[in-house]
């Protein structure tokens, strides 16, 4: 995935044609500017390792669950999580901050279950979604 987010990255500095994936890999590169300067030093950042110890978090793991959101909203799967969504943005007033919200269940479920050495519980991504909108 990080050669595929540095190849994008150059390939628009170059201006050359983007796939339907691409473009939208770049959608969500252009809302993290603060990234910039990982996606355009491969050399540096093609192995480093971000560490939670050190308060980093991994921009590629950042942009790819971005890039997951987008795909289960494009297709409602798991089912109801675009309405869900469509009330984190209206809840947030920003669909950035609702899918960055959504990123944070999507991250505790699949924690969780890994953690545990079980499949990704939907319960637990759906609970915390509705605890974010205040619901439970």
């Amino acid at each position: 995935m990080r050669n595929f987010f540095f190849d994008i990255v150059e390939k628009a500095e170059l201006a050359t044609q983007l796939s339907d994936l691409e473009k939208i890999a770049y959608s969500v590169i252009l809302e993290h500017p603060e990234y910039k300067s990982v996606l355009t030093n491969r050399k540096k950042y093609l192995d480093y390792q971000w560490t939670i110890e050190n308060g980093e978090t991994n921009p590629f793991l950042h942009l790819s669950m971005h890039m997951s959101i987008i795909e289960q909203l494009s297709i409602d799967q798991p089912h109801g999580i675009k309405a869900l969504y469509n009330e984190l943005c209206s809840h947030f007033k920003d669909p950035h901050t609702a899918s960055d919200e959504l990123m944070d269940c999507l991250g505790e479920m699949l924690w969780q279950a890994q953690s545990k050495h079980t499949a990704p519980n939907m319960t637990i991504y759906f609970n915390c979604i509705n605890q974010k909108l205040g619901k439970t």
